[in-house]
């Protein structure tokens, strides 16, 4: 039985009663005893748990909807639109404005939480000026200006941004182009924070990621292509680039569309370092060939990365994704893979979500197919706890993770293809081939046969 009861200083408390009736001895009297047990602190830092997973769920959930509304859009207002009524909420942001560039001068938009009168200064300003807002448009470089003093000695001869008089005494500002160094400048979003917010490494990672899907979207809709091509494009900027110059490890990918061109996949991988300093690699596939199957390959890519940021384990994170996923009643399912390895003793924890089974090749050219344990695919059963093993990758060994277009086909079944693959590893290996050479090997044989699917390939060769 469990009791509430609010005190005058101290406020509401949960107690928790048990009562038992007990007979001392045959035939002897029966006594009743009861304890009493007071669970307040307990039942606080339940909900506190659960509060954080609640948020956890949410921000998740906003930075899916976010790409998905980005990659959706089909007309520069609908763009617009999305980004400004969902950037400054998304980052905990006080506002924002959107700037595109048109005929080599900016065209500004702005929510509510910046003042159209604030933003006159910005609207129509040669892409050339000297100021924060048209530089990073120019470089292609993000921008954080933390206070007055920072903007005056990076900008002494900038036009004035209204706002940019009170850095520091009520706001900080970020910008991120719309779009990488070296293409045609698109534009940019800026956002205000509160006075001494400082975002961090994930968030400005988040911010890039969905500031590159804009901008793709913006491309595309400016030179009126078709949906679909849009949707492939986009898929192919979410697909991200490695980590370099790792020490200890070779890391490459390979991703190639269906033979026709014409159907869009949701293969996707993924490969960051983590702030423990493993090197998280990812790869899955999202059921379906189409629009929606591209769009959903993007809100579980970005979802998986933003919760990677906050759990270190493999399993946690398929864990949470599944129950984001659950809680959204999507229409597709997704599988994948994820690995965390040890740069330093090649210690690697690994897990699945119904996904292809890893190769593991070596150098005297012998391979072997790990099945990882782990759990169904993400988006379908709820309250599955996924798990997870350990071992260790041998120096002048690899490891293989590919989606099922590699390895399966209408005249190849799953167990020749993984052997297949497997024997190629194992043969490069041999051979003193290094990752992107191993990779390109295990792409080619695939495409050449039946290539009727979307295929992507990870390899990683501890060194």
């Amino acid at each position: 039985m469990r009791l509430r009861y609010l005190t005058e200083h101290d406020g509401w408390h949960q107690l928790a009663a048990k009562i038992r009736r007990i007979q001392l001895g045959y035939g002897g009297p029966e006594r009743i005893f009861g304890m009493v047990r007071d669970d307040t602190k307990q039942e606080k830092r339940r909900e506190k748990v659960q509060a954080a997973l609640t948020a956890e769920r949410q921000r998740a959930k906003e930075i899916a909807d976010f790409s998905s509304a980005l990659i959706s859009a089909a007309t520069e207002q609908e763009l617009k639109q999305v980004a400004l009524t969902r950037l400054a909420a998304t980052f905990g942001a006080t506002g924002a404005l959107l700037a595109l560039v048109d005929d080599g001068h900016l065209r500004v938009s702005t929510d509510a939480g910046i003042a159209m009168w604030e933003v006159e200064a910005l609207h129509g300003l040669p892409l050339e000026d000297p100021s924060p807002l048209p530089e990073a448009i120019r470089s292609g470089k993000p921008q954080f200006i933390s206070d007055r003093k920072d903007y005056i000695g990076r900008w002494p001869h900038g036009a004035a941004f209204p706002r940019l008089a009170r850095l520091g005494s009520d706001y900080a500002v970020s910008i991120t182009p719309l779009g990488e160094t070296g293409n045609q400048p698109l534009g940019a979003w800026l956002v205000t924070y509160g006075s001494g917010y400082r975002p961090s490494l994930e968030e400005r990672t988040l911010l890039g990621t969905l500031a590159d899907l804009a901008g793709q979207a913006l491309r595309r809709i400016r030179l009126q292509q078709a949906r679909v091509e849009l949707a492939a494009a986009l898929q192919q900027t979410m697909l991200p680039t490695l980590p370099e110059h790792l020490a200890g490890l070779e890391v490459a990918a390979r991703y190639r569309p269906s033979r026709d061109g014409l159907d869009i996949g949701g293969d996707w991988y993924d490969a960051f370092v983590m702030s423990d300093g493993a090197i998280a690699l990812e790869i899955g596939d999202v059921q379906g060939h189409d629009v929606d199957a591209a769009a959903f390959m993007g809100q579980v890519r970005l979802s998986m990365r933003a919760i990677a940021a906050q759990e270190p384990d493999p399993a946690t994170v398929l864990t949470r994704t599944n129950e984001l996923l659950v809680t959204m009643d999507p229409a597709r399912f997704a599988s994948c893979t994820i690995l965390h390895i040890d740069p330093h003793d090649g210690r690697v924890t690994g897990t699945s979500a119904g996904h292809v089974p890893v190769l593991c090749a070596r150098g005297d050219g012998s391979h072997s197919i790990r099945e990882l344990p782990g759990g169904p695919v993400l988006g379908v059963v709820p309250d599955t706890e996924y798990r997870e093993e350990t071992f260790t990758l041998d120096e002048g060994s690899a490891l293989v993770m590919v989606t099922d277009g590699v390895v399966e086909g209408p005249g190849l079944t799953l167990e020749a293809g993984l052997e297949r693959a497997g024997t190629l590893t194992g043969a490069a290996l041999h051979e003193g081939l290094n990752a992107e050479e191993t990779a390109d090997r295990i792409l080619d044989a695939a495409v050449a046969v039946d290539h009727l699917d979307d295929v992507a390939v990870l390899v990683i060769r501890r060194t």
